[in-house]
């Protein structure tokens, strides 16, 4: 029996029609359909989700490969890329763990339990191996269980906490996939062998090391190494104070939580106490400087916390005796009709050039002198600024709040010297993953947030954010990710307990996506991370925590 396909690659518009004998698998169906490339097939989209080339074709519909040069198949090629990593590590160095913590720039930072600070030769050694493997071709094969088998498979590999979260969570099935003698569980599809991950490097770093991969757009070579000293710090406390509560992953916060109710409230309110902490520190550090400091600049990408963030500042701010002002970027957006526009005719609300910089600095240089000053409003549904909507005076020797995704650049606030600024960047830095090789990445964090902010209170449904998503993300690494480290504080507004919380939210709005959706296969993968976290009530959230910005039912959106 056949079963009718249409294939293409996924950056070409033409398809080609194909017959596939039904029990065929997509492995072999790409050696079939798929034209010699530069690079290897490492999945496909098989009607919209993504799989791996070792799936059955049993139904009709529509295939299309993935390769490094697409976001989903550079997913793939990532989470490869640690299984061939853990492969070696366990060959060479059995008695000790690899735990993959978290990304620095366009690596993942990694280290092994049972030995401190693994030396270069090493790094060489394992590298050594899993040049070997690739050399060798090993197919990653992929098969799904029962829990009951895929349990003691787990257990018997060492994977105790991996098998404890599938058993707490209830999953019928598990997918496992084996290299060699090794089994591992991955959340998302892995490529067919270790041919297909020939692009890597392992590089001493901290306590553990890198490990590089490529990008999208230049998926020949490792990217580039950026020293993020500030950025690493800050995960490094965050992992750190996690290891404290035994919460580093999630079956840790299954256990955390296993008390009920009290142990919930309990886990919240530690978690927000944390995060008081860590804000009032930033509010000493202004504090200290007060009479050079005029100018808070606050910067971060999408779904950060900012607003909160400014508000609870300026509250820490004001304890210490000092009365900010806070003045926002997107009340000086160009009108709509002047805003600049993208090559494909939509307007780039991300650039620079949205925003009337001299105006902003007339006015903000005019703040800082102690002058009266009438400033502007965005109506955003007009697309058209209103001038003289306030009036706004700082009292001589306090400072001014100012939040956008341009804070941080210089070329926004050009006319106050760099001495008079603080500049503080803030991001949801998820702070616990799946397990030791399942990460959950900061960007998907963001998205849940923004997912269920933007349902909350703007009425759009979750297919219309997960399609703006790519172009946010182009957004924030050309405006903000550049300007990171040039801040003089980072804050990490991520809460232990919170993708519990969003869980009730996200779940049902990505359950409405349809399979015949662009973006089914990322609400997939989203509902995948969301199936192994506990459902947290949000009762005990406070009115002025940061994930009141995203669910509602805050003190703090009044405030001036």
């Amino acid at each position: 029996m056949t079963v009718k396909l249409w294939i293409r690659h996924w950056s070409e518009k033409e398809r080609i029609e194909a017959d596939a004998n039904e029990g065929e698998s997509l492995l072999a169906l790409s050696e079939q359909y798929c034209p010699e490339r530069n690079l290897p097939i490492l999945g496909a989209l098989y009607n919209n989700e993504v799989v791996d080339l070792f799936t059955i074709v049993e139904k009709p519909g529509s295939i299309e490969w993935l390769d490094m040069s697409s976001d989903q198949g550079m997913r793939i090629y990532r989470q490869s890329l640690v299984i061939l990593l853990a492969q070696a590590v366990k060959a060479l160095f059995p008695q000790w763990k690899l735990n993959v913590h978290h990304a620095i720039g366009k690596h993942w930072y990694c280290e092994l339990e049972g030995t401190a600070y693994p030396s270069v030769r090493t790094l060489e050694l394992i590298s050594e191996h899993m040049n070997q493997l690739i050399e060798k071709n090993e197919p990653i094969h992929s098969k799904i269980y029962p829990l009951s088998e895929a349990v003691p498979m787990l257990e018997k590999a060492g994977y105790g906490d991996t098998a404890g979260l599938l058993e707490r969570v209830g999953k019928e099935c598990v997918c496992i996939y084996r290299m060699g003698e090794q089994v591992f569980h991955s959340f998302y599809a892995l490529a067919p062998s270790a041919g297909c991950l020939k692009v890597f490097s392992l590089e001493p770093s901290e306590r553990g090391f890198l490990l590089r991969y490529p990008v999208e757009s230049v998926p020949e070579r490792v990217a580039p190494l950026v020293e993020m000293p500030r950025v690493a710090g800050i995960l490094r406390k965050t992992r750190d104070w996690t290891k404290i509560l035994d919460i580093s992953d999630v079956y840790g916060l299954h256990r955390a939580i296993s008390g009920g109710a009290g142990a919930e409230r309990d886990l919240i309110h530690v978690s927000e106490a944390l995060q008081e902490k860590f804000l009032a520190n930033v509010a000493d550090q202004i504090y200290e400087d007060r009479d050079r400091l005029r100018v808070i600049l606050i910067a971060g990408p999408s779904s950060s916390g900012k607003t909160t963030f400014c508000y609870r500042l300026s509250i820490q701010l004001r304890v210490l005796g000092l009365r900010p002002k806070v003045l926002s970027t997107d009340d000086y957006f160009v009108n709509r009709w002047e805003t600049p526009k993208n090559p494909d005719g939509s307007y780039d609300f991300e650039s620079l050039r949205a925003i009337h910089v001299d105006l902003f600095n007339d006015h903000l240089t005019r703040l800082v002198a102690g002058q009266e000053v009438r400033t502007p409003s965005f109506d955003f549904i007009e697309g058209k600024r209103n001038d003289d909507s306030r009036i706004m005076q700082v009292e001589p020797g306090h400072p001014v709040i100012i939040e956008g995704i341009h804070a941080l650049n210089e070329a926004l606030t050009p006319a106050i010297s760099r001495a008079m600024k603080f500049k503080i960047y803030i991001s949801s830095m998820a702070q616990i993953d799946i397990d030791s090789y399942n990460r959950v990445t900061t960007s998907d964090a963001r998205l849940l947030r923004r997912l269920v902010r933007d349902s909350q209170f703007r009425g759009r449904p979750a297919a219309a954010t997960l399609a703006q998503w790519p172009f946010v993300r182009q957004g924030e690494e050309q405006n903000i990710f550049p300007f990171q480290e040039d801040a003089d504080s980072i804050f990490n507004t991520a809460l232990l307990y919170e993708t519990g919380v969003f869980k009730k939210y996200a779940e049902p709005m990505l359950q409405q996506i349809s399979p015949d959706s662009r973006e089914y296969a990322d609400a997939q993968r989203l509902l995948s991370i969301l199936s192994y976290f506990p459902h947290i009530d949000d009762t005990f959230v406070p009115l002025n925590s940061i994930i009141r910005e995203f669910i509602g039912g805050g003190s703090l959106s009044d405030m001036d």
